[in-house]
């Protein structure tokens, strides 16, 4: 038989990256703007629907629905903590974090949901080992991290202020 007129699938199956996992049996907490965020991607997810017709159309739309799947899952299951409700003195949820260490090297940290962590702009996930070694502590107690020497850090200021 000619292969002439039998239409060879070229196509390559797009690649789905998924999701920042969120541990077993964790809440999906997010902060207001970190809801708002899920729902542009979103919308901008929905505006850029692929072409069924087109040549890679069955695969580019099986992953776009996965996508579209996938943060559906994750806005439905989103519980926005309002800070105010939260104690204002130390470390929680949304809190912006304001270290010093001895040398007076100073860093800001906000904690934040795994959608919108950035660790390049100070969002980290309230997941994170950071995070995690963050909360509960108040005004000047003391964080060690690890840069490429451990080096202490004391918590010079909280902050639920939000953007």
């Amino acid at each position: 038989m000619s292969r002439a007129f039998v239409k060879e699938d070229t196509s390559q199956p797009t690649l789905v990256v998924p999701r920042a996992p969120l541990p077993d049996g964790m809440s999906n907490y997010v902060t207001r703007r970190g809801l708002a965020l899920l729902r542009t991607e979103r919308a901008a997810l929905e505006a850029e629907r692929p072409d069924p017709e087109a040549a890679d159309g069955p695969s580019a739309l099986a992953a776009h629905h996965t996508r579209l799947n996938a943060i559906d899952a994750r806005i439905h299951s989103a519980i926005v903590l309002d800070p105010v409700t939260l104690p204002q003195d130390e470390v929680r949820f949304s809190a912006l974090v304001t270290l010093r260490s001895d040398a007076g090297a100073e860093r800001r940290y906000r904690i934040v949901g795994v959608d919108e962590a950035d660790a390049r702009s100070g969002r980290i996930a309230f997941t994170a080992p950071l995070a995690i070694s963050l909360a509960g502590k108040r005004i000047g107690d003391s964080v060690t991290l690890r840069q490429p020497a451990e080096t202490e850090f004391d918590i010079t200021a909280i902050d639920y202020t939000q953007e």
